[in-house]
């Protein structure tokens, strides 16, 4: 588990930074293609954390970010019956989805280096 959540950290740090400095040198639709990348390796991420079930418990941060982001591609899919919707959530998502990435990096951050540390003061 360790292994993954430090790769998943740094990964995901990569990409955001790799994305972000690409797209201010090509100033081109590669910021498009980044929201893709960055995303689909964060809903990755989610899957592999629920499906073992890695802090995922009751009231937790990625236990409300998990909400959140299911309610949104609930939202989007609606959004293909009723077509302002899915204008409106793609427009909230332009603006919301970087801040949804650091935000979901910062929660695996978190977790690997702080709630999965040994304190040291039971060390003798």
């Amino acid at each position: 588990m360790k292994i993954f959540k430090i790769i998943d950290v740094w990964l995901s740090l990569a990409l955001i930074g790799i994305f972000i400095i690409l797209s201010l040198i090509l100033l081109d639709q590669t910021f498009l293609v980044g929201y893709f990348v960055v995303g689909g390796w964060q809903v990755i991420s989610m899957i592999v954390h629920a499906v073992n079930s890695w802090f995922c418990y009751q009231g937790g941060k990625r236990h409300v970010y998990h909400w959140i982001v299911a309610f949104t591609i609930m939202t989007g899919v609606l959004g293909f019956v009723l077509f302002p919707l899915l204008y409106f959530v793609l427009v909230v998502l332009l603006f919301a989805a970087p801040v949804m990435a650091l935000y979901y990096a910062w929660i695996c951050y978190e977790e690997v280096y702080v709630k999965m540390q040994r304190p040291l003061h039971h060390l003798k």
